[in-house]
């Protein structure tokens, strides 16, 4: 099930450039430190910076990774 429509929310995407994002992140209170940090941290995974396919995670956690959709569909 589309989990957009479980949910029974429109979910708005805006793709804000680094600049933006940080700002927003700061316009709702975040320390500026931070906010640029998470925006730059937003920047480098859309370039694909949190790429593994080494399956570190499931070794660590000794049992497959759930995909988010999963996750979430278990929840709404």
């Amino acid at each position: 099930m589309n989990l957009l429509i479980r949910a029974e929310k429109k979910i708005v995407y805006q793709n804000l450039s680094e600049v933006d994002f940080a700002a927003a992140l700061k316009g709702a209170g975040l320390p500026d430190g931070l906010a640029d940090m998470l925006a730059n941290s937003d920047v480098g995974a859309a370039k694909g910076g949190l790429f593994d396919d080494s399956h570190t995670l499931r070794k660590l956690i000794g049992r497959p990774t759930t995909m988010l959709t999963e996750s979430l569909r278990s929840v709404l």
